[in-house]
């Protein structure tokens, strides 16, 4: 599974994005508080706020919850950092 979402990932880099269209997954701008998120709309979220791109995106385990580990590159300063998102409710922690 895991070799699954770093394919979708690295498919995703070489369509400059274009390849979540392709898969069904509709844009979303926001995530409803509350609401379970999906890997591909925590992708989508982080990169509109933050301007950068996710250059890999893993799943862990945190405790209890369900966490996503979203490496970003921000293209013209070339900063590259870590952001976690919950999967239940699409909060940054």
């Amino acid at each position: 599974m895991k070799a699954g979402r770093t394919a979708l990932v690295i498919l995703w880099l070489s369509a400059g994005g274009a390849a979540l269209a392709t898969l069904g997954t509709a844009p979303t701008p926001a995530v409803a508080a509350g609401s379970a998120v999906t890997m591909d709309q925590a992708v989508k979220m982080v990169e509109q706020r933050f301007h950068a791109r996710v250059v890999k995106a893993e799943t862990q385990k945190e405790g209890s919850r369900t966490v996503y580990v979203l490496r970003l590159y921000h293209t013209s300063s070339g900063k590259v950092w870590t952001v976690h998102v919950d999967a239940a409710d699409g909060s940054i922690l």
